[in-house]
């Protein structure tokens, strides 16, 4: 057999694989998959909120924080990494409305959220440390609805849903779909303990966990998944609430966008590079959630690869006929060339195409009644054609600038 079918034909098994493991998993959850367990116990919490140049959005985020409904959060600290815009005059305001809020303004620029959370987490003093990005909004009922998941004393930390704030522009309205079926492809993930990530919107550590990992890496671009692999390697579970949300303000323009999934891009590569050793070792992290990431991250590189390769060769074969017919007379284009005959693996791919489209309306619809109205044909269409197929070029240039050493957070 030919090389070009048995790549086809492993990148099919893998999609068909993930897809067929995602239903299979919902199947066995469906009646719990908005549950979460009541808290036996009230935690005391501190909240961290690295910002940089986050004049715009500081002022929402701590007046959400501060709605959340639950009595025993301590502090909320602010970490100001040397702001050039107004973040250290509004945060400076708002002090005198909450006594809880505290800022802390660095002397130099750490250069990212990593550094500037384990500034953060040093001044902490709840037994629980929540994470909030500076242009992301908790929900009222975030902490009493995730905190219950601490009852098991293995769970190290525990994220929740993110979904597009405002979603005007077509490209946020793009997001808005990509994270809602984020947070129903990780909620099922959570039930086989493979959670890989807890993302910087909102996710909740315990202080033991965090410590033990000593806080987050602050040389990789992607530190809400690098410290959840350290956890996997320690042994804590990660859990995954889908009962509650968190909004944040996604990128408005394709320029900004496409630098935020670089840099994921880019901190995906360095967490590969970092854990590597514990690729297929025992352990959650080697055996599963490992080769998952990596199978996911690379997917969409093969078939980047297969499409060049076709593409080449397609363009060498006409440049070839071109060459040979034009002096001998022969014509370029005859009625035969007019048919095209199906193989076996078009449809294959077409079938594909149709149970992934499927999977994201479905996937929309359970995480909410009225997803398929407020999302239309054209949208959802679009996304699973041509925004989805941006992705391995953004793998690809991620990859380029980590061997690069294109690795600056901002």
């Amino acid at each position: 057999m030919k090389l070009l079918p048995i790549i086809y034909l492993i990148y099919m098994f893998f999609s068909i694989y993930f897809l067929s493991l995602f239903f299979i998993l919902y199947a066995k959850n469906k009646k719990n998959l908005f549950n979460y367990p009541v808290a036996k116990k009230e935690y005391t919490v501190s909240f961290v909120v690295p910002a940089y140049n986050e004049g715009e959005t500081i002022k929402d985020t701590i007046e959400h924080i501060f709605a959340v409904d639950y009595k025993k959060i301590e502090q909320v600290i602010i970490v100001n990494d040397c702001s050039t815009d107004n973040t250290k005059e509004v945060v400076e305001e708002m002090q005198k409305k909450y006594p809880k809020l505290i800022l802390i303004n660095n002397e130099k620029n750490l250069g990212n959220a990593a550094r500037s959370k384990n500034v953060g987490l040093k001044h902490a003093t709840g037994e629980l440390i929540a994470f909030v990005d500076a242009d992301s909004y908790p929900a009222k009922d975030s902490l009493k609805k995730m905190i219950g998941f601490f009852n098991d004393e293995k769970v190290g930390a525990v994220t929740c849903p993110i979904l597009v704030r405002g979603g005007k522009t077509f490209i946020e309205r793009l997001q808005a779909i990509e994270y809602k079926m984020i947070a129903f492809t990780r909620k099922l993930l959570d039930y086989v303990d493979a959670i890989y990530v807890t993302p910087g919107p909102l996710a909740i550590y315990r202080r033991e966990a965090i410590e033990q990992v000593n806080g987050f890496d602050g040389n990789n671009m992607t530190e809400d998944i690098e410290i959840t692999w350290n956890l996997t390697a320690k042994n804590w579970e990660r859990r995954m609430c889908l009962a509650t949300e968190v909004t944040t303000t996604a990128p408005n323009k394709f320029k900004d966008w496409y630098k935020q999934r670089r840099r994921w891009s880019i901190g995906g590569v360095q967490c590969v590079a970092k854990y590597k050793k514990d690729f297929l070792k025992k352990g959650m992290l080697g055996m599963f959630v490992l080769p998952f990431f990596v199978v996911q991250f690379f997917l969409g590189l093969l078939g980047l690869l297969v499409f060049f390769y076709l593409l080449a060769t397609d363009i060498i074969s006409n440049y070839l006929l071109l060459g040979y017919s034009i002096p001998a007379g022969v014509p370029l284009l005859t009625i035969d060339s007019l048919f095209i005959t199906p193989t076996f693996l078009d449809y294959l791919g077409v079938i594909l195409f149709i149970v992934g489209f499927a999977f994201t309306m479905f996937a929309l619809s359970i995480m909410k009644k009225n997803a398929l109205e407020k999302q239309s044909f054209f949208s959802l269409m679009f996304f699973s054609v041509v925004y989805l197929s941006v992705y391995p070029f953004i793998t690809l240039s991620g990859v380029y600038n980590y061997f690069k050493g294109g690795n600056k957070w901002r």
